[in-house]
């Protein structure tokens, strides 16, 4: 079978994230299994317009606006060469059934939708057009395409606007889960690791550890990644927080490991990988009670979730500093949870679902 994936991104680009992590994991190992993957994804600087990268073949043109349009030049260009199309939707899809033939078979992959993030990610009034109109209408399009998601959260939302057959494929991991609690820093120390945009919201992570250090003075506190919005926090020049930025993915694990809670706000998500990982090193999450991360953080189990704002964040780090049992038997269920997750079976669970799906009349 030979596929084809449409994304914005891929995994080389400086801001990738958990959709890119999730296709490029899941195309490699179609690779591996014999198929023929081919990516289609935008350019950036510095980039190779192609490339092969674990054995998928990447085409990168346009930029964040234009590859949509390029994307349909390049299928009309090779279209006999693919069976399948699979339309990888992060807030803007492709359109693929208004452009793919009826002979051809489409799946689409939708993380999450974006709802709040219009009004934090868009100027008004595209938030205003986006949130009340332009998703909903957009999404329409894809209600009798078979889809594949990664939480109960997503496939709710879906389910309600009307898709008719909604897969979840869960996200794996990169590292095999620790069989123990490793040691952590002498001192309580937390960590945000994401994207320092204004969805992932770093700056109630820094508000939260303002609130912490009141209580706890001797606590710390790591932020890694990169974003808009890391300059302007670097600038507060909040005593014990260090800024690592971008870091590779032996660092990321390290760092992960010896921290005692990681604190993951934010608007909505697919799923929340980077809790995952950071189970998979023995480290619960204190996380916004919001879409994915409900169902990545089982509450009063391997974490917990709190009300989304920096006073509650905090409230419950602290609870997790404090009672040392509790963190400890959170670590170890953490642990637990995180070795139900690999990527080898979801690939597995993904190929089924393409290679047994029956085709589906597109009506657009």
């Amino acid at each position: 079978m030979r596929i084809l994936f449409f994304n914005w991104r891929d995994i080389k680009n400086p801001d990738s994230g958990g959709a890119e992590a999730y296709i490029h994991e899941i195309a490699r190992r179609l690779v591996l299994k014999g198929y023929k993957v081919n990516l289609f994804t935008k350019s950036f600087s510095g980039c190779k317009e192609q490339e092969t990268v674990d054995g998928v073949e990447v085409t990168r043109q346009g930029n964040k606006y234009t590859v949509y349009l390029r994307a349909r030049r390049y299928y009309q260009r090779n279209f006999k060469r693919f069976d399948v199309v699979i339309d990888s939707i992060n807030t803007v899809p492709f359109m693929t059934p208004g452009f793919i033939k009826k002979d051809k078979r489409i799946f689409t992959i939708i993380y999450q939708l974006a709802r709040e993030f219009w009004f934090h990610e868009t100027p008004f009034p595209i938030s205003w057009l986006g949130y009340h109109w332009l998703e909903n209408r957009w999404l329409k399009n894809y209600i009798n395409i078979p889809t594949v998601t990664i939480s109960n959260s997503s496939k709710d939302d879906l389910l309600n606007l009307g898709f008719r057959d909604v897969r979840i494929v869960p996200i794996g991991l990169n590292v095999k889960p620790l069989h123990y609690v490793p040691k952590k820093e002498n001192s309580p120390t937390f960590i945000f690791v994401g994207r320092m945009g204004r969805a992932k919201c770093p700056d109630h992570v820094i508000d939260a550890f303002m609130c912490i250090k009141r209580q706890i003075p001797d606590s710390k506190l790591w932020m890694v990644g990169e974003g808009a919005m890391k300059k302007k926090l670097q600038m507060l020049k909040i005593p014990d927080v260090t800024f690592f930025g971008y870091v590779n993915v032996s660092k990321k694990y390290d760092l992960m490991s010896r921290a005692h809670v990681i604190l993951v706000p934010g608007l909505r998500e697919g799923w929340g990988l980077i809790v995952t990982e950071a189970n998979a090193v023995g480290t619960p999450a204190v996380g916004y009670k919001i879409h994915g991360l409900r169902d990545s953080i089982k509450d009063n189990e391997t974490g917990f979730l709190c009300d989304p704002s920096p006073q509650s964040l905090a409230g419950k780090a602290i609870e997790l500093i404090r009672n040392i049992d509790l963190r400890d038997r959170f670590s170890k269920k953490a642990l637990e949870w995180s070795g139900e997750f690999h990527w080898d079976k979801s690939a597995d669970e993904f190929s089924r679902y393409i290679d047994n799906k029956h085709f589906l009349t597109q009506e657009i």
